[in-house]
């Protein structure tokens, strides 16, 4: 793939990303309180989990090895940090999983299309196609004012999005059946806080990083869970009435 080809791929995925932004509006993905079976078959969530989100971090794993970038930095670092993301995601967040609920073939299917879609992007974005000089200062890249507030993002994105999983994990005690609306940490602020962590997170990422790439996969993170977030708005406001929602917003405080 030529420098120009990139181009083109990163302007490919921010189209499709703007066609999905428009349709999730219109269509609620078929995981988690949305599920229904018009989705089709459902297999074990955790599993699903496993299967979706394992190829970015096996992808960029296997392009970083076959770039030759090798340790160098700041390259290695951001490769890290992406890595770190979708351990956790991979391999951790599954198995802290409660209950017996199920993911349609067809989400998994699109979620792991997507992420061997992303895991390229990324690695063109970093290893093979960054623009020339960019990472040259190595160390001192590091100690740029944008890439240290990415830094900071980043690690508050990736906390605020591990907080807000424990405390939708800990909703229930064990054999209790009821809904609840979360209230801890920025679910204080806002209805979908995991949401607005996974966005903070990545923004920082993109700041970080400098790369066009990542500020793609930003946008593939607002238009994919934006209309997700005001759904469950939506539905949290059906359930338990607007005054229990009261002011939260849907997924970034005080503003949507």
């Amino acid at each position: 793939m030529s420098q120009n080809d990139f181009q083109m791929f990163l302007w490919m995925m921010s189209a499709v990303a703007l066609i999905v932004f428009v349709a999730l509006y219109f269509v609620k993905a078929g995981y988690g309180m949305f599920r229904t079976a018009s989705w089709g078959v459902a297999i074990n969530n955790k599993l699903a989990w496993v299967l979706m989100e394992a190829p970015v971090f096996i992808v960029m794993c296997w392009l970083w090895m076959r770039s030759g970038v090798g340790f160098s930095m700041p390259v290695f670092l951001f490769f890290l940090l992406f890595q770190l993301h979708y351990f956790q995601r991979s391999f951790i967040f599954p198995l802290l999983m409660k209950g017996k609920s199920r993911m349609p073939v067809a989400i998994m299917a699109m979620g792991i299309l997507f992420n061997l879609l992303n895991g390229a992007m990324q690695a063109g974005g970093l290893f093979y196609f960054a623009p020339e000089g960019l990472y040259a200062d190595g160390w001192g890249y590091l100690l740029k004012p944008y890439t240290l507030l990415g830094m900071l993002l980043f690690f508050v994105g990736m906390g605020i999005n591990l907080h807000s999983d424990h405390v939708i994990r800990h909703l229930r005690k064990p054999g209790d059946t009821k809904h609840y609306l979360p209230g801890k940490g920025f679910y204080r602020y806002v209805t979908s806080a995991n949401y607005f962590g996974e966005l903070v997170e990545w923004t920082g990422f993109a700041l970080l990083t400098a790369s066009p790439a990542a500020w793609v996969f930003v946008w593939w993170t607002f238009a994919n869970l934006v209309p997700r977030a005001a759904a469950i708005h939506r539905h949290y406001c059906e359930e338990f009435g607007n005054e229990a929602v009261g002011k939260r917003k849907r997924i970034i405080p005080y503003i949507y």
